[in-house]
């Protein structure tokens, strides 16, 4: 069973959260974080997307780039706004989306429970994003992204009664909206006798799943492996925020193509037909069933509708593996949609708008909208020790980073 540890966090103090809180490094490019951060120089982007403050001939993974985030983090710690807690705390974390919250426990994971895989994956990895990831936690002594985990609320309810108890009798060291409108408070459980409580309450959850963070997790186990430092040293640790399943909710990912393959619109519906029920629609369409799809093409929204049996495997009935074995591949020649750059995705937080934005301004030909993936259907694959096709998961809100950093 995997076991979580508390940790003293390098932090900003409580009046300077807002500023320093920052969306995660890898849904930025670099100009939207140079945007972002204008005239804020506590931003962690300055950490996370150090690129930003070099010239743009420098490559993204040069040595200066890791060199300048250091000086970043050093800086941020000189001038006094960032300090470290003087003893090892949980924090609850909660961000809040109109009438919705999500709570989670940021704490240390264990590198060994990634690597024995009681902390569980669904998604492969790139190399040169885990090279990255390596590099920057090396050279900072520090985990500045947390790992988003998850566990199954139905079969452990006593961390979320927990984090619930005290969140009703403290209140919150940060409370604060980020500029997207979400709510972001966090509270500091610093008495050992309930750190002992949540940390015993942990020991009954069988698994922890990534529900984001795959690259960050895998470069905390190679960083481990590098300074081999034994199984109760800080580097054997990682950053992570635990939330229980039934909090979050996964957001739809979807698909455009920047061509159809050689066939027109008229000769593209025609082949999707043969295996899909096709009806125009007045509307953007936006599935609620896995094997219903949105079709945007040529100004026009279409429902195709999945006709033959579904299949029973745990990933090949994804929504998102059918539309890539039955439509994707075959009809649009897309045989792998992680390096392929024919194809592109877009997170359901932007909208139907920004497919049909897409599309009407000729840079695309065609998009899907997808039916999202669920919690269960996550957990399910990982427990299968299978992995989902590229692209199948979208978390909103983001977890900020810069709010906590585990140091070693």
């Amino acid at each position: 069973m995997p076991v979580v540890h508390p940790f003293r966090a390098l932090r900003p103090k409580s009046e300077q959260a807002s500023a320093v809180a920052a969306l995660p490094y890898d849904v930025l490019s670099t100009a939207e974080a140079r945007v972002m951060a204008k005239g804020n120089p506590h931003s962690f982007l300055h950490v996370d997307k150090p690129e930003m403050d070099l010239a743009d001939d420098v490559h993204q993974y040069a040595p200066e780039v890791y060199a300048q985030a250091k000086t970043a983090l050093d800086g941020l710690v000189a001038s006094g706004v960032m300090t470290e807690d003087t003893a090892p705390c949980f924090y609850i974390y909660r961000q809040t989306v109109g009438s919705r919250a999500q709570t989670g426990l940021a704490a240390c994971a264990q590198v060994s429970d990634y690597n024995a895989d009681t902390i569980k994956k669904h998604e492969l990895t790139r190399t040169d994003k885990e090279n990255d990831r390596v590099k920057h936690v090396d050279t900072l002594s520090a985990h500045t992204g947390p790992i988003f985990l998850t566990y199954r609320a139905d079969a452990a309810p006593q961390p979320k009664a927990l984090m619930q108890a005290w969140i009703d009798s403290h209140k919150p060291e940060y409370d604060f909206k980020s500029e997207d409108g979400v709510g972001q408070t966090m509270w500091v459980v610093d008495d050992p006798a309930a750190i002992k409580q949540l940390s015993e309450a942990f020991e009954g959850i069988e698994a922890l799943y990534i529900a984001d963070g795959h690259h960050r997790a895998a470069s905390a186990s190679r960083v481990a492996a590098m300074r081999n430092g034994g199984p109760d040293a800080e580097s054997e640790r990682f950053l992570s925020v635990i939330f229980p399943h039934d909090d979050l909710i996964i957001m739809d990912y979807n698909r455009l193509l920047c061509d159809l393959n050689g066939m027109d619109a008229a000769g593209f519906l025609t082949a999707l037909g043969e295996k899909f029920e096709i009806s125009e629609s007045a509307t953007p369409v936006k599935p609620t069933h896995p094997h219903t799809y949105g079709v945007y093409l040529a100004g026009k929204w279409y429902t195709a509708k999945y006709k033959l049996p579904a299949p029973t495997d745990v990933v090949e009935r994804l929504a998102v593996a059918v539309l890539q074995n039955e439509v994707l591949a075959p009809l649009l020649g897309i045989q792998n949609p992680q390096t392929d750059k024919r194809i592109d995705f877009v997170g359901g937080i932007r909208g139907t708008a920004e497919l049909e934005q897409r599309v009407n301004s000729g840079e695309m030909a065609l998009a899907f909208s997808v039916c999202p993936t669920t919690l269960t259907e996550l957990m399910d694959v990982s427990d299968a020790g299978r992995i989902m096709p590229p692209k199948s998961t979208w978390f909103e809100p983001k977890l900020r980073s810069g709010l906590l950093i585990h140091k070693f």
